[in-house]
């Protein structure tokens, strides 16, 4: 398993409602275990990340800026899952920077 090059789309989360007709979208790389990449959609105009992958689970640090005005970040463990299809979905706890709340989020592979 390689997330890069890999684009997944939120579907749902525990820290905002999903817009279904514009989600956040992410677009995964990795190259030796290091994973990065972008996102924007519906709630964020642009965000980032960086972490690792040990088999399947991914742990990352994000940053975003809010369509809403201000940045948010904080810190991801998503468990790497494949469906009967073949594609994958990222299922990740996360929480905010300054804010232990925990949050779980599920993302889905975009095929190409």
């Amino acid at each position: 398993m390689n997330l890069n090059g890999r684009k997944f789309v939120m579907v749902s989360s525990t820290a905002s409602v999903v817009n279904r007709n514009s989600p956040t979208e992410f677009l995964y790389r990795e190259a030796d275990g290091v994973v990065w990449g972008s996102y924007t959609g519906d709630t964020v105009t642009l965000g980032r990340f960086v972490g690792t992958r040990a088999g399947d689970l991914v742990s990352i640090s994000y940053a975003h800026a809010l369509k809403a005005g201000g940045t948010a970040g904080g810190q991801s463990s998503s468990r790497v899952e494949t469906g009967d299809d073949g594609l994958l979905r990222l299922i990740e706890e996360f929480t905010f920077e300054g804010d232990d709340t925990r949050h779980v989020s599920v993302c889905a592979e975009v095929p190409d």
